[in-house]
């Protein structure tokens, strides 16, 4: 079996605090050595292979893993932005304006568009990227959505329950009937997770149980749009039910934090969406130390996080979110992979999926140290250069 060896490594982050330093495992003048796509050790620079790559003692960190993106659309709301930016404030029904150009796309329109947004995201470092459905809001176009993810990714999540769409005004039941019946039957072949935005303007918390309610019967785990505009009950709901993540988490009450403590979900903040809605960011500092579990993911959409650079949400949320350099690291890759039930990933350890990248930096500091440079010099997947 050939052997790739990444060697000459100044700085390696492995996510394995056995390996080496600290929570991220850090070892230094190191090797990666890389056998059908999946690590196999981490020796010391120099070690023997039978391909080998010289990362001229820069900095080697796990690739990134997004667990929140909404990469299948149709559409363009930059007016909406420039709009906010200028005061008008955000709301959720603004995802009914790409709903309308999504469901006038072709199948094949719509996997051109989301295939450059994917290639985009991995010249930015993401190696594996969960991708929601959400944007079509009727049955065929929800499924063409996560057809088109499919081809990108097996996180697949059926988000039919983004918001009511146009056709259901003022009978949001029978939607959530619909989501819950012939769109999730539809839908749930192709995917992994189901989710639901349970939130004023969206779906509130008796809407959202029964989604998830329905999703777990089919089969799929689950995920929280929670607490992003207002203080509300989709924490408590995620927990509740044993949801992988809860995501947004901007207005958290003491009993949010203390439920995230006491349970197994995730906190996956999405700080990009908070700059581009200038909304509070939240203290994830507070829900840190009372020991929850936490991610951080770009929730790349075209109404209010239109990026799909991690790097740029690590440095927000280290200035922001008033987490530690180290603790948003760990965030975007170990904490990704945990809020997607992916043990396999975010770590460059034995064992682990081959999926790293090469700083042009001599540490993983340089990501907030220079906001906004694109460091990746280069991507392995499954131990194949990108």
């Amino acid at each position: 079996m050939t052997a790739t060896v990444i060697d000459r490594i100044g700085l390696l982050v492995t996510n394995d605090h056995s390996l080496g330093e600290g929570a991220l495992g850090l070892v230094r003048d190191a090797a990666l050595v890389i056998e059908d796509g999946k690590v196999v050790a981490v020796e010391r620079a120099g070690a023997a292979g039978d391909q080998h790559f010289d990362a001229g003692g820069r900095c080697v960190i796990p690739g990134f893993v997004d667990s929140h993106t909404h990469l299948v659309f149709a559409g363009d709301r930059a007016d909406e932005f420039a709009a906010r930016m200028a005061g008008r404030p955000y709301e959720a029904g603004g995802i009914r304006v790409t709903t309308e150009a999504t469901r006038a796309a072709t199948f094949e329109e719509l996997t051109a568009l989301t295939r450059r947004r994917r290639e985009e995201a991995l010249r930015a470092g993401i190696t594996h990227v969960e991708i929601k459905s959400g944007y079509g809001l009727d049955v065929d176009t929800e499924r063409r959505c996560c057809e088109v993810a499919r081809a990108h990714t097996e996180d697949v999540t059926f988000l039919g329950a983004h918001v009511v769409p146009p056709e259901f005004r003022e009978r949001a039941d029978a939607y959530v009937d619909l989501v819950c019946g012939e769109m999730l039957a539809a839908c749930a072949p192709l995917a992994r997770w189901i989710d639901v935005f349970c939130e004023e303007g969206a779906f509130d918390a008796d809407q959202s149980r029964a989604v998830l309610a329905a999703g777990r019967a089919a089969g799929l785990g689950l995920r929280v749009h929670g607490n992003q505009l207002h203080a509300g009950p989709g924490v408590r709901l995620a927990v509740e039910m044993g949801a992988a993540s809860v995501d947004h988490c901007t207005h958290l009450a003491d009993a949010d934090v203390e439920a995230l403590a006491g349970g197994d979900t995730v906190a996956t903040f999405l700080p990009a969406a908070d700059f581009s809605t200038r909304q509070p960011y939240p203290n994830a500092r507070r829900v840190i130390d009372a020991g929850a579990q936490v991610a951080i993911a770009t929730n790349c959409n075209p109404g209010s996080s239109y990026t799909t650079s991690m790097s740029f949400c690590i440095a927000l949320a280290v200035r922001d979110l008033r987490m530690t350099i180290e603790e948003a690291l760990l965030a975007a890759t170990a904490g990704g992979a945990r809020s997607l039930r992916r043990d396999e990933l975010g770590r460059l350890a034995p064992g682990a999926r081959a999926d790293a990248l090469l700083l042009d930096a001599p540490s993983y500091t340089h990501l907030v140290y220079r906001p906004g440079v694109p460091l990746v010099s280069a991507t392995w997947l499954a131990g194949v250069r990108a």
